[in-house]
């Protein structure tokens, strides 16, 4: 039996967000943190490395076996270090491996902001989800209302704070949220383009298999099914269902044998946390990571609540609770914590959209002024620093900034300050229109925190880049190793993690090998915390202390440079 629905909408209230607007949104948000940075510790350098020596591998057992100084990767995941294999040997000559490697990770995010836009579109289509129909006429078009929930949607999934630093990373977290986006898309879109969703399906469920997520997506593929299978499921068309039933079929059947043939499954159940810090730390994770979409989850799972009686008929409600279950579930018993997080986002900004109808004027007000004043305080705080850090004043700045990364020089950039002071301005502006009088448009409540997210990760890949780049990449430590070392052929390296040895390769140019065999290596780099160990594999009287390298922001990740007895410093 149908509920009523607690979606009252106007057609005035679904006028659109000027597609400029929102291109410009989410090119301001997508593309900043992908240019002018070197590879960031530790997921993003590891990641990078396993792709620079695939581009160079020939052998087929490589490809299905990604290794760095012979060491498996450990993740799991296939397809994020092919594309970026793919991508450096495409590139042009001109062009560093480390941005090229970034290209089709431009595309996947942008492509996840599209997919959630029609996956959320799709669902408001459904009639269920439709808003009341007036006794005189005036309510909203069916195709505007889906259009301004889809926007909602969008703007949701843009201002989440825990999307930001994970979607502009090299890593399979990206890839894999690009899969899940598919397999929104193709369940959402099965009733309208069974065509599109076929190829949605069949990129997505296989694609997360590759990407480190095996049982993520045997889970999605499985229970999905299943529901399909259950008396009772209202479809639009019966022959919808049944192709949607094959194509699930057939898309699970190559995931389960692909998983099987390469050995892709790996589990890493975590043991069940049993003391409070272990669970205020959750908590804590899902309160910042999942901000500020979780209340707008909570508020629709309230004003639909009747409706959450029956998910198989209220699919724009059951399709992103099934979807997000899975991810949540995930973070909770797994070690993934964070990144297994980052699936559900999608699901989740698309439930938050389903709340924008029933919000009242006093709530939207509220989230608007909050979000107004977080975020320009944020702003603030970002312009003051970098001001400090190429003037000195205000000192106390300037001098935190130099106690946290010392040795840093700042360093000036015309397009980086033209870029935030757009940003900045456009920002003034759009909070004087949004606050300057009353819009009636739907997604009204969430161009702020969208807009206040793109600004601040627009300032910090800006202004405070340099900084951050100085902070988080292993280069500046690899150039005090070769004002040293200078242009040696190799260095040895002992007790060196993946991140490590990826720096000491593409930072420092030169070839490394283990610590084993014969070997003409003059340097030998060791780990500061591998140093007991040292004399138990290496005849300690063949070498000489030279050094001790720290990486300028972090005493812990120190450097022992040694040199052979006998050879020239240089």
């Amino acid at each position: 039996m149908n509920q009523p629905n607690p979606a009252i909408v106007t057609q005035d209230a679904v006028r659109r967000l000027p597609r400029w607007a929102l291109l410009l949104l989410c090119v301001a948000y997508v593309v900043p943190g992908y240019v002018g940075r070197a590879p960031w510790k530790n997921a993003d350098i590891s990641s990078f490395g396993y792709m620079l020596e695939l581009a160079g591998a020939t052998d087929l057992a490589q490809w299905l076996q990604p290794t760095l100084m012979g060491q498996v990767a450990d993740s799991g995941a296939l397809l994020p270090y092919w594309l970026g294999a793919w991508a450096i040997q495409l590139a042009p000559s001109w062009m560093t491996p480390d941005f090229a490697v970034r290209l089709p990770f431009i595309a996947m995010l942008a492509a996840t902001l599209a997919g959630t836009w029609y996956a959320v579109y799709y669902l408001a289509r459904q009639p269920n989800a439709q808003p009341v129909a007036f006794a005189f006429g005036g309510e909203a078009n069916p195709i505007d209302y889906a259009r301004a929930l889809a926007d909602g949607g969008l703007l949701a999934l843009v201002a989440t704070l825990g999307l930001a630093q994970f979607s502009h990373e090299t890593t399979q977290a990206l890839v894999q949220l690009f899969c899940v986006v598919m397999v929104f898309l193709g369940l959402a879109a099965a009733y309208y383009r069974p065509n599109r969703a076929t190829v949605a399906l069949m990129i997505g469920l296989p694609g997360l298999a590759l990407s480190g997520a095996p049982a993520t997506a045997i889970f999605y593929g499985s229970i999905v099914l299943l529901a399909l299978l259950t008396p009772g499921l209202t479809l639009t068309e019966p022959r919808v269902r049944q192709r949607l039933i094959w194509v699930l079929l057939l898309t699970l059947s190559i995931t389960v044998a692909m998983c099987w043939q390469l050995d892709l499954l790996r589990w890493r159940i975590a043991p069940m946390r049993s003391g409070w810090a272990e669970w205020r730390s959750t908590a804590n994770l899902f309160l910042w990571f999942t901000w500020p979409v979780w209340p707008l989850v909570l508020w629709t799972l309230w004003r639909w609540r009747r409706q959450l009686l029956d998910l198989r008929v209220y699919r724009h409600l059951g399709l992103p609770l099934l979807l997000a279950s899975v991810p949540v579930t995930s973070t909770l018993i797994t070690t993934s914590g964070d990144r297994a997080l980052l699936l559900a986002l999608p699901s989740l900004a698309a439930l938050a959209a389903f709340a924008l109808p029933t919000f009242r004027r006093s709530m939207s007000a509220l989230i608007d002024w909050f979000t107004l004043l977080f975020f320009t305080g944020w702003a603030i705080v970002i312009w003051v620093v970098w001001v400090a850090m190429q003037t000195g004043v205000p000192a106390k700045p300037a001098a935190n900034v130099a106690k946290l990364a010392p040795g840093f020089e700042p360093v000036f950039q015309w397009p980086a300050l033209l870029a935030a002071l757009g940003g900045t301005l456009a920002w003034a502006a759009l909070a004087r229109w949004r606050t300057g009088r009353h819009r009636t448009a739907l997604w009204k409540s969430l161009v702020l925190p969208a807009a206040g997210a793109t600004l601040c990760w627009l300032l910090l890949m800006t202004l405070w880049l340099p900084a951050l780049d100085y902070a988080r990449s292993l280069a500046p430590q690899m150039r005090e190793v070769r004002s040293v070392v200078g242009d040696a052929p190799c260095v040895q390296v002992f007790g060196l993690s993946a991140p490590q040895v990826v720096g000491v390769r593409y930072h420092g140019g030169w070839a490394t090998e283990p610590l084993i065999g014969t070997t003409a290596c003059p340097w030998l780099l060791v780990d500061v915390d591998a140093q007991a160990s040292l004399p138990q594999v290496a005849d300690m009287t063949q070498w000489e202390l030279v050094d001790r390298v720290r990486r300028p922001t972090d005493d812990n990740e120190t450097l022992l440079l040694l040199r052979r007895i006998g050879t020239s410093q240089k």
